[in-house]
């Protein structure tokens, strides 16, 4: 043993006192981790992790999080700096390949990702045989999944140029396709990107705008929505990523995985919590209201909860959710809605509950999700299209983490959780005559 590595754990059987050594393996930040790869083979036990949320799955140098002290690092960088001061496909090079680019980096990235930003016109058609007020995530997992029907030279996923293409495709086709399934939604004619526009400004130009006049989109949206992309690019092991790994481990095609991970987006405890912030708000309704609230989350057989506050990983405050505060202030100005009531509702339920004892003992801070939902309605988006913007942000870190487990040497091996089983033990079997 050297002197940086660190003495391994011991396993003991209490019944026939047999012991495992089993390694510590250490990170470049954050705790260590029992190395129990091994444990089955060697004792014939199985460690048990409801949700896995003790357990590592896997290696990775793209994001990092310290949910203690309220970090969220992307290759090093905090999230803070990144929102402050690059724009969103910076955030996503960083992500891709590891580093922020320089000037000629950018602009080739930039202009990698333009190209790739139509659709397959055939796609079109997809949409027209959905009902019109299907949900548009709905669309999203359809389409995108139909993705490798047409772009079959990016299916390869042993060939590093054919992972890279498909990571850029869908990286610039995720708005279009979000675009689109707005549009269709409310009945207008879809709007081809524009490539002379920023990614940012493009997609709420496919978004908002109409054939029958031009429409520039707000600078304070753009900047608002640069920002909430940003924001929620990558997350480090959401049930997302770890859905989209998983099915990558198999050998997926990189669109089959992106649509296994929206679908996973989909569901209300994961993409649907800014949503909720808003329907909270609206129960709540004046700030005279909100002690009468506050008393009720503290209930636990009353059903209410207190949406936006708290998370799975931060115990403290989420560092994305100070990011979007100030731009929620930037977008109601520009829409005519200074004095917003939903706003000045949540910044008083804010300062309240991080004054309650009851809160702060259980490290109940707002999260990201508890400003995003007021900035997107002020901007026009229905809420059924909160969860698609959440996907259109996520796709990079998705891709990203796809490819870091594809491109691992000798790491990939297909996801196969082992079960503590409960079921009935094996019985004779019974004839239908007999039964």
């Amino acid at each position: 043993m050297t002197k940086n590595t660190p003495a391994p754990a011991l396993l003991k059987d209490p019944n026939s006192g047999k012991e495992w050594e089993l390694p510590i393996r250490s990170g470049s930040v954050g705790p260590q981790a029992v190395d129990v790869s091994k444990l089955y083979g060697q004792s014939g036990l199985f460690t048990y992790d409801p949700g896995f949320t003790s357990t590592a799955a896997c290696d990775s140098g793209i994001t990092y999080i310290d949910g203690e002290e309220g970090i969220l690092l992307h290759r090093g960088y905090r999230i803070e700096d990144l929102a402050q001061n690059c724009s969103f496909l910076e955030v996503c090079h960083l992500l891709l390949h590891g580093a922020l680019p320089n000037a000629q980096e950018k602009s080739a990235f930039e202009d990698s990702i333009r190209y790739h930003t139509m659709l397959h016109e055939q796609m079109l058609m997809f949409y027209r045989g959905f009902r019109r007020d299907s949900h548009p995530m709905a669309i999203m997992v359809g389409v995108v999944g139909a993705l490798s029907a047409f772009y079959h030279d990016s299916t390869d996923i042993n060939d590093p140029e054919q992972r890279l293409l498909a990571q850029y495709r869908l990286i610039a086709k995720m708005p279009t396709i979000a675009a689109m399934a707005y549009k269709y939604s409310v009945g207008q004619p879809f709007m081809y990107p524009q490539n002379s526009r920023s990614f940012t400004e493009n997609f709420l130009y496919m978004t908002f705008g109409v054939p029958a006049e031009e429409y520039a989109p707000p600078p304070a949206f753009v900047s608002a929505m640069e920002r909430i992309l940003i924001l929620h690019a990558d997350h480090e092991q959401n049930a997302s990523t770890s859905t989209v790994r998983t099915a990558g481990s198999s050998g997926a095609n990189p669109f089959a995985c992106i649509s296994s991970g929206i679908a996973s987006l989909w569901g209300p405890a994961h993409g649907g919590a800014n949503e909720a912030v808003l329907s909270m708000l609206r129960e709540i309704g004046h700030p005279d209201r909100i002690p009468e609230f506050i008393t009720r989350a503290k209930d636990k057989n009353d059903p209410f909860r207190l949406m936006g506050f708290g998370h799975r990983v931060y115990k403290n405050y989420d560092p994305r959710a100070k990011v979007l505060q100030s731009h929620a202030h930037e977008v109601l100005e520009s829409v005519g809605r200074k004095d917003e009531p939903l706003m000045a509702l949540a910044l008083q339920l804010e300062q309240i509950a991080l004054q309650d004892e009851y809160f702060i003992e259980r490290k109940l801070f707002p999260n990201v999700d508890f400003y995003s939902g007021i900035i997107l309605e002020a901007m026009g988006f229905p809420t059924s299209m909160f969860t698609v913007l959440f996907a259109v942000a996520r796709t990079v870190g998705w891709v990203a983490h796809w490819n870091e487990m594809i491109s691992a040497e000798g790491a990939l091996r297909i996801t196969r959780p082992r079960q503590l089983y409960t079921g009935e033990p094996e019985r004779p079997f019974v004839p239908l005559d007999e039964r």
